[in-house]
């Protein structure tokens, strides 16, 4: 039913382009685009974070189709700006990287330095520091190696046997929402059990995944990056008490503030869907100290102060499209409905 869905959605975006709304017209200020890996493409057919993917050829590529429409690339603290004032003749798009993955700097900022853009990293500091758990890359390896696979789901053990690549991809599909539902605590309990069981090192996978301090040091070098945090452990905010939540906020910035010897303005929610944070959470980040919050929640940031900063939309490209044209309606903002001007964010 996602894919159909999914599939459904892109039919619809291609007829936007061929009608002519993207040529004709566009809605907002600019756009946020969220990207997470780049890398070269992989082989096999069992990848199912795909989706959270771009190469670095499709970065190159829509870089220069966005330059070739004309559009202001910004960071964040200009971003800040142009939502506030008045409707510039030209329209902007920031683009922001979640996670500190190690191949941003590996395949993506070289790209990037070449084209000379700016652009925003949101840093969970606890990755840099080698204690992050990327939860979801231990998932996909337990996965992708065993066919029977066993592990305690609340106080009962469940047992799966996937012998090919639809039942794997519904598989992680499964457990990837089953954990995203438990408080942190419980979600890193069961991953380690998982990964203990079937003898994968999740914390050194993690580890190489990402970034360390001298990489992000590099980065924050470069007048045209702008850094963000993205809490301490990146979890899910709405499963945890408000003051677990507050807590991961500013330690985040504070870590990161030490780490860069400057103010970190700019926080993303960590996923950033409507279901992993709350309107409560809005109000924390700017309790918290930032100028703008991002979410993956889709849209367009208007003018004029219609759009909440700490609730700002982005769209979250999927790694699995590959179509410009399919990017010029997203930013164009005609594939999105008017959003009321509002001072809240999520629900």
């Amino acid at each position: 039913m996602a894919s159909d869905d999914r599939w459904l959605e892109r039919l619809r975006l291609e007829l936007t382009w061929f009608t002519g709304r993207a040529a004709l017209g566009s809605r907002g200020a600019g756009a946020i685009l969220r990207f997470a890996r780049v890398r070269p493409r992989q082989r096999g057919g069992f990848q199912p974070l795909r989706a959270h993917e771009i190469t670095p050829q499709f970065l190159d590529r829509a870089i220069r189709a966005l330059k070739r429409w004309k559009y202001d690339f910004l960071g964040m603290d200009e971003v800040c700006r142009r939502a506030v004032t008045l409707p510039e003749q030209r329209r902007f798009v920031a683009l922001t990287f979640d996670g500190a993955n190690k191949d941003l700097i590996d395949f993506a900022y070289p790209v990037l330095t070449h084209h000379a853009v700016p652009f925003t990293i949101y840093v969970p500091t606890a990755f840099p520091d080698g204690v992050g758990q990327a939860w979801w890359l231990g998932l996909e390896q337990v996965i992708a190696r065993e066919s029977r696979i066993s592990l305690m789901m609340g106080e009962k053990e469940q047992r799966f046997t996937v012998i090919d690549v639809a039942g794997k991809r519904a598989l992680f599909s499964h457990l990837e929402s089953w954990l995203q539902t438990l408080p942190p605590a419980d979600l890193s309990a069961a991953i380690a059990d998982l990964c203990t069981r079937y003898r994968i090192d999740l914390a050194a996978l993690s580890r190489q995944a990402s970034m360390d301090w001298e990489d992000l040091a590099k980065l924050a070098a470069d007048p045209l990056v702008t850094i963000g945090s993205g809490t301490v452990n990146y979890p899910i905010l709405a499963n945890m008490k408000d003051a677990a939540a507050l807590r991961e906020m500013t330690m985040g910035k504070a870590v990161a503030e030490a780490a860069f010897r400057r103010e970190i303005r700019h926080l993303a929610f960590p996923f950033g869907d409507r279901t992993s944070f709350r309107r409560s959470h809005v109000v924390m980040a700017e309790e918290a100290g930032f100028a703008s919050a991002v979410s993956t929640i889709p849209g367009i940031v208007d003018a004029e102060g219609r759009t909440n900063l700490r609730a700002l939309p982005r769209i979250a490209w999927d790694g699995r499209v590959r179509s410009l044209r399919m990017l010029r309606v997203l930013v164009s903002g005609v594939a999105f409905a008017p959003v009321k001007p509002t001072g809240s964010a999520a629900s």
